[in-house]
């Protein structure tokens, strides 16, 4: 169990990063806010070349999930139409298809529901907001303000000089704080955070099981460094977000808290950055317009996302 002045540090932590009443009672997509008009404008400055990047990993039946997280199912893909000729013989002919799966399946964002700590959820709603017929009736995945921004890689694993960092590698504000020397921007208000671990390399490499344990991942300071930049949302390669085992014996999913429940800020998991932080590497430019906006699933705790970089 935690020592009791683990505990303390934590809820020091939420004392100080704590958004709630930020912007009023009745605020339910935290720092989306700092999505303004003239922070999508500077975003859209970043395009230079034009170059794509897609970062999200296929939705496929053997994804990313191995049954550590219960009934967070890979998509089940099925056909309902096969070349059906709707209105008769030798009609235009369609095929369907329906799929059932996990909201946070795949490459996906976590939703300021997903998490509650002490009873409550962001803003300081009660937990029970979250029920099993509406699903999130408060700050459900559908409220997200469009997420187009500037987005910043931190690649992590790059500044240890590493292809993939160890899997008991606890990333720390130093740690962000090389790579952002090293990427040769400062993050600024309404950015998204990208860091790469270089973990999602053992599931491209089809190893599911050694992809989601152990794994690096943020520790418990990292939401004060995200609290005073005024970043929007992070997300980085991995299957958990946060160091899995935990950095503190028996202190689950405290970042998780800090994150989406005291700053009410989302963060993705299972985002490919390999391609992008290639890129980034050879030109030096680790920013770019980043368009990632979850599948407004009313009511959800978390959606898929098909992020875009743009440089």
């Amino acid at each position: 169990m935690p020592a009791p002045s683990d505990f303390d540090a934590f809820r020091d932590i939420a004392k100080r990063i704590s958004n709630w009443g930020r912007w009023g009672a009745e605020d339910e997509i935290g720092t989306l806010n700092l999505i303004t008009p003239e922070v999508v404008r500077a975003a859209a400055a970043c395009v230079r070349t034009g170059k794509r990047f897609e970062l999200a990993l296929p939705l496929q039946q053997q994804g990313v999930q191995n049954g550590m997280i219960p009934g967070r199912v890979n998509p089940l893909h099925s056909m309902v139409a096969l070349n059906f000729e709707m209105f008769g013989p030798g009609a235009i002919a369609t095929s369907d298809d329906v799929a059932t799966l996990g909201l946070q399946a795949g490459t996906h964002w976590d939703g300021l529901g997903h998490v509650s700590h002490g009873g409550r959820i962001y803003n300081n709603r009660p937990a029970d907001f979250i029920n099993a017929q509406e699903g999130a009736t408060r700050s459900g995945i559908e409220k997200a303000t469009p997420l187009v921004t500037r987005g910043v890689l931190l690649d992590v694993a790059r500044v240890h000089d590493v292809g993939r960092l160890p899997g008991d590698h606890v990333v720390t504000p130093e740690d962000l704080d090389a790579a952002e020397e090293a990427a040769g921007t400062q993050v600024r208000a309404g950015d998204v955070v990208l860091i790469r671990t270089g973990q999602i390399q053992l599931y491209l490499g089809g190893d599911r099981d050694a992809y989601a344990f152990p794994s690096p991942g943020l520790g418990l300071r990292c939401p004060e460094w995200f609290h005073d930049r005024d970043v929007v949302a992070v997300a980085n390669d991995t299957l958990t977000f946060e160091i899995f085992p935990p950095e503190i014996d028996g202190l689950y999913l405290p970042v998780h808290a800090l994150d989406l429940v005291e700053m009410g800020m989302m963060q993705g998991q299972n985002w490919n950055l390999e391609e992008l932080a290639r890129d980034c590497a050879e030109d030096g430019v680790h920013e770019f317009l980043l368009a990632a906006p979850p599948e407004p699933f009313t009511g959800g705790v978390g959606a898929p996302v098909a992020p875009i970089a743009v440089k």
